[in-house]
């Protein structure tokens, strides 16, 4: 980044930006297609979405359609009598309840805030599956490439032990040197049979969390190990109000408000509740006259609480537990973000140090090395400090492969950290749309009356 350029702001960046590799692309767009857990959260949305609508029923009147007809017909000491019929037709509604005091749109509140905070775990499940397949992939490239790496050294040597069984036999090496050439060469053996064994482990996850896709020859080609870490996203410009997008804030924010909503519902439980049954029909002994006459009934009935053994109390002191409770989690959601991304800023900045070490101890480890094998052939040394150097040689790439791999995951950590940046607003913005549709599609009309 130039020294004159702005940081990007960390609320608007996509995962497709954050992430450059069009491999990893992808296997990210195939996780949120195929994956499983991520089908359970959506379902469990849906079932939130529906528990909602119908607490938004339940502030709307019942009205039935009756219709029965009737036929008698009665013998009695031998005499038969002409059947008596009766037909009638009516319409009733069951127990409306007057929402006087606000205890069922209080619950149709809390079947809200549920809802929305659903959708915010639905959406903390898809920001962990983007982080975990974009880690194993890191993990599977930087695998690959530790696993190409262990097959040069295995040939290299097996190539000096080869050199060295032809010296010893003209008398030039002795056994010690031969020996510790071979114990070098199984160690090489070794570390390429455990990198495979990793390599098929990662892709085996891989491919559970994105199908069968994940081995699919018609994947775009990724990048190689080193462009991962050169592809690493542009300095970011991190601010408090970034931390409001993250699904897990938003989610304890959404059970808090339903947890004050129920408070609100238990509270109106301690106020009279005003219910209307009514009902309109007629009634005939024939079908022709059944509309010629009519008859109506309404009743409104007052419930109101003297003595329930303590029950409203203890279902008001209960919504107020949950209610300290809910704070609760919302401040330890509150503080666990703010730690995270002070953690991953600070693993960023840790790391990229680190790398310049390791990257500069390698570049020695090599000099010597170069410097060894001069000494060797000119018979300054014997090759035991070759076989020495080639070990420090090795030992230095492991160590800078395993610092640039702990970026990446650095960089993975912060992206969850941010809430997933774009994603979060667009779900957020989404899970809006669909509250204030569904809500205008289920609100009772406040013109509905009883005729």
């Amino acid at each position: 980044m130039g020294a004159d350029e702005a940081p990007q702001d960390a609320s608007a960046v996509h995962w497709r930006s954050y992430f450059q590799d069009p491999r990893l692309h992808a296997l990210i767009e195939a996780a949120l297609t195929f994956n499983r857990d991520l089908k359970q959260a959506a379902a469990r949305v849906d079932e939130a979405r529906a528990m909602w609508a119908m607490a938004q029923a339940e502030r709307k009147p019942n009205v039935s359609l009756l219709g029965q007809a009737q036929a008698e017909n009665t013998l009695a000491q031998g005499l038969s009598f002409a059947p008596r019929r009766r037909l009638d037709l009516g319409l009733a509604t069951a127990s409306y309840e007057v929402d006087f005091f606000g205890r069922l749109a209080s619950l149709t509140d809390a079947a809200k805030a549920n809802f929305l905070a659903t959708e915010e775990a639905r959406r903390a499940t898809e920001l962990a599956l983007i982080g975990q397949v974009a880690e194993l992939y890191h993990a599977q490239r930087f695998t690959e490439d530790a696993l190409d790496r262990a097959r040069s050294q295995v040939a290299s040597r097996s190539q000096s032990l080869e050199i060295l069984n032809r010296a010893r036999t003209i008398g030039v090496t002795d056994d010690l040197e031969t020996e510790q050439a071979q114990a070098q060469l199984e160690e090489a053996r070794s570390q390429r049979i455990q990198l495979g064994h990793a390599l098929n482990v990662t892709q085996n996850l891989l491919r559970q969390l994105v199908g069968p896709i994940a081995v699919s020859s018609d994947l775009p080609a990724g990048f190689s190990a080193d462009r991962l870490l050169s592809a690493s996203m542009p300095a970011l410009g991190v601010s408090a109000d970034v931390l409001q997008l993250r699904p897990d804030i938003l989610a304890a924010e959404q059970r808090l408000s339903a947890a004050q909503a129920n408070i609100k519902a238990a509270r109106a439980a301690f106020f009279p509740k005003v219910t209307l049954t009514a009902s309109m029909g007629t009634a005939s002994a024939g079908l022709a006259g059944l509309f010629s006459a009519g008859a109506w009934a309404f009743r409104p009935s007052l419930t109101l609480p003297l003595f329930d053994g303590g029950r409203a109390k203890a279902g008001l002191d209960l919504n107020l537990a949950r209610e300290t409770a809910a704070v609760a989690s919302y401040e330890r959601s509150v503080e666990q973000a703010f730690r995270e991304v002070a953690d991953q800023l600070s693993a960023r900045h840790s790391l990229a140090v680190q790398a310049g070490s390791a990257q500069r101890s390698l570049q020695a480890q090599q000099l010597r090395l170069k410097i060894q094998r001069q000494r060797f052939e000119a018979g300054m040394s014997g090759y035991l400090e070759v076989l020495e150097a080639e070990r420090q040689v090795l030992s230095a790439e492991q160590g800078w492969m395993q610092v640039r791999r702990a970026q990446l995951e650095a960089q993975v950590g912060l992206y969850r950290a941010l809430g997933g940046g774009a994603v979060a607003r667009e779900a957020a913005a989404a899970a809006t749309e669909v509250a204030r549709s569904t809500a205008a599609l289920l609100k009772p009309s406040s013109e509905s009356n009883l005729r």
